[in-house]
């Protein structure tokens, strides 16, 4: 197949349509069918005002009944509603960074997991008062990992990884009560502070919010990505393929979905067994083909150059195309639709996790102990599922682009270095970029995540916005599904260059790189905030004056909200493509979104515009604004 140079939103609708006819023949669900079963939906749930906490109610705010049964008004209700929201996206990006944690604890020489950059390991340890010197790599990694793991439940203190941010951002974190502590004791406040007869203050309400997400962000998501590189290599810019067209039609296509690489890492290490390929060439196939979707995806991709096959709400079509020997799902983002949906074509849909069960799954309980067993049974059963393919089903869309992915906030230093040669610190500079943003050659960054989500045409928003903000030079750094939008449009690639402005445009000439720069998954958001830290420090500047911005566009997760309070938290203004489910309460809107609130609190704040015309200017604005202020 050859490869798109650019791939347009009404080309992937058109392969989607094809695919939902494939599904059609055999009669399965799928989203859209879903989304206008469930229409329209619920204005209370969408506005925030339902209190379902305690069993008097359910209670719903409306002009007759302003109160609920206990008497919480409505700006009670939708705060504790988002802390709610926020809790449980810290919950699932913090378990993400524990079960890396058990992972690196059970490494050793020789064994299914081994530490990959030992370097960054001792760096981390020497951050955190561990010594380093001398220390077998492995008594090493076990010591890190338990002291990692106290980091969820110690009794006292602040998160370690919080050192990391500047002074003045601390500073703001002690004085506006959120600097975050144990993580479980985050999430755990959280909950019992909204239990029936506790806090009702939105304000309070809102502060927790932020300290909660603050115990993801540069807590259970910082360790998930940092860990994640120390054990399976930290990312460094190499090229793959993305969009659908990757799967292939003579291979067994073996699909890794979720976010925790721990599963994905093993999938492909036997997907390259000479015995596994020996096996599916017996079975009439060429040989393994392993694709991924969502972070699991990016994890592999960054490191390992497997293909993107798709984002979130992509996942479907992956079985549509009657190609898919085996969708291999860990935790997270996944949907139960495809259990089902793979009953309809031949494919095996198999669970990993005791955390993510499923109906119509074969579950194969992954564990760090037995990792290499599981991870050849998974293998071996997609190969022998090869025979079973019906092939007057089969699909394969023909869209396929090429990416340039893993830029670490270490590739990204190295990438500078390479262009400064100036080698005064052995890890790179942020000196070039800090210049050549002040120099106006770059206006501005921004960071750009979060999911597809069916109230907005799924990928439009972030390929958009995408390209009118490299043409206007604002280089963007992406994660998550945000981040296969831009792959599978060919945003990725090193000739979106010719998309940009002029000055943006040379950059890219000069340092070798797409406007478009793929961080990695979600946790690895934890990366963008480091790299603004470091920005900031190197500047002189604080984190809210740089001319950075974010932006989650499509946005559907509890994560997402999670990630949205770290983000602002750490002093960058943030814009919202999907309303968090906040709007029935003026004083909560006003305190995530006007000047009186967060913005006063830590010196950045929400901003949510559905058109994304205008959010688009709103950004390119407040990066302008920045510029002003600094004299640039």
């Amino acid at each position: 197949m050859d490869y798109d140079r650019f791939i347009s939103i009404e080309r992937m609708e058109q392969a989607t349509e094809s695919l939902l006819e494939n599904g059609r023949k055999v009669g399965a669900d799928s989203w859209q069918q879903r989304v206008k079963n469930q229409s329209p939906q619920c204005e209370f749930g969408e506005s925030g005002t339902c209190c379902r906490i305690c069993s008097m109610g359910p209670c719903r705010i409306t002009p007759k009944s302003p109160r609920g049964i206990c008497g919480c008004d409505v700006h009670g209700i939708v705060g504790r509603n988002y802390v709610r929201f926020t809790a449980g996206g810290a919950a699932a990006h913090s378990d993400h960074g524990r079960q890396i944690m058990h992972t690196l604890y059970e490494t050793k020489e020789g064994g299914a997991y081994q530490i990959k950059d030992p370097d960054k390991l001792k760096r981390i340890a020497d951050e955190w008062g561990v010594e380093s010197e001398g220390k077998d790599i492995y008594d090493l990694a076990h010591e890190m990992a338990y002291k990692g793991l106290l980091e969820y439940g110690k009794p006292f203190g602040e998160q370690l990884f919080a050192q990391r941010a500047p002074e003045h951002t601390r500073e703001l974190w002690e004085k506006a009560e959120i600097m975050p502590r144990a993580i479980d004791r985050e999430i755990a406040t959280s909950m019992h502070m909204t239990h029936m007869g506790n806090s009702s203050l939105a304000e309070a309400l809102i502060r927790q919010s932020l300290r909660t997400g603050l115990c993801d962000g540069w807590g259970g998501s910082m360790m998930g990505t940092e860990f994640s590189d120390v054990m399976f290599g930290t990312p460094k810019p190499l090229d793959t393929t993305a969009n659908i067209g990757v799967m292939e039609r003579d291979m067994v296509n073996i699909v890794v979905h979720g976010h925790d690489p721990s599963v994905s890492e093993m999938v492909v290490f036997y997907a390259n067994d000479p015995e596994m390929i020996a096996l599916a060439k017996s079975y009439g196939a060429k040989g393994i083909n392993v694709v991924g979707v969502c972070c699991t995806g990016n994890e592999v991709a960054m490191r390992q150059g497997i293909p993107m096959a798709g984002n979130f709400l992509a996942q479907e079509n992956i079985v549509l195309t009657g190609a898919c020997e085996a969708v291999v799902v860990d935790v997270q983002c996944i949907f139960p639709a495809l259990g089902p949906l793979s009953k309809c074509f031949h494919t095996k849909f198999i669970t990993t996790s005791p955390i993510a069960r499923m109906p119509d799954s074969e579950f194969i309980e992954f564990h760090e102990a037995t990792a290499a067993a599981n991870g050849k049974a998974i293998v071996k059963m997609a190969v022998e599922n090869y025979k079973n393919r019906d092939w007057d089903l089969l699909n394969i869309p023909d869209l396929k682009t090429e990416a340039r992915v893993g830029y670490s906030v270490e590739a990204i230093k190295k990438c500078l270095d390479g262009v400064t040669n100036s080698h005064v610190d052995e890890l790179g500079t942020l000196k070039p970029l800090r210049d050549v943003v002040k120099a106006g050659v770059i206006r501005g960054a921004v960071a750009m995540v979060g999911c597809n989500n069916p109230k907005v045409r799924p990928d439009t928003a972030h390929i958009q916005l995408m390209k009118k903000l490299i043409a206007n030079d604002i280089i963007v750094i992406v994660s998550g599904c945000s981040a296969q939008a831009a792959a599978k449009a060919g945003l990725m690639s090193l000739e979106a260059k010719e998309l940009c402005g002029e000055g943006l445009k040379r950059v890219c000439e000069l340092v070798g790189i797409p406007p478009i720069l793929h961080m990695g998954s979600c946790v690895d958001i934890s990366r963008m905030m480091v790299l603004a830290s470091d920005l900031s420090k190197d500047w002189g500047v604080n984190i809210s004056q740089v001319p950075v911005v974010g932006c989650a566009p499509e946005w559907m997760s509890e994560k997402a909200v999670s990630i949205g309070n770290y983000v602002i938290s750490t002093g960058i203004d943030t814009f919202l493509g999907v309303d968090p489910y906040t709007k029935g309460s003026s004083e909560v809107t006003e305190l995530l979104q006007g000047e009186q609130g967060v913005k006063d609190w830590v010196e950045a704040c929400f901003t949510v515009e559905t058109d994304i015309e205008k959010m688009g200017d709103m950004m390119i604005q407040r990066i302008e604004d920045k510029r002003a202020a600094l004299c640039i």
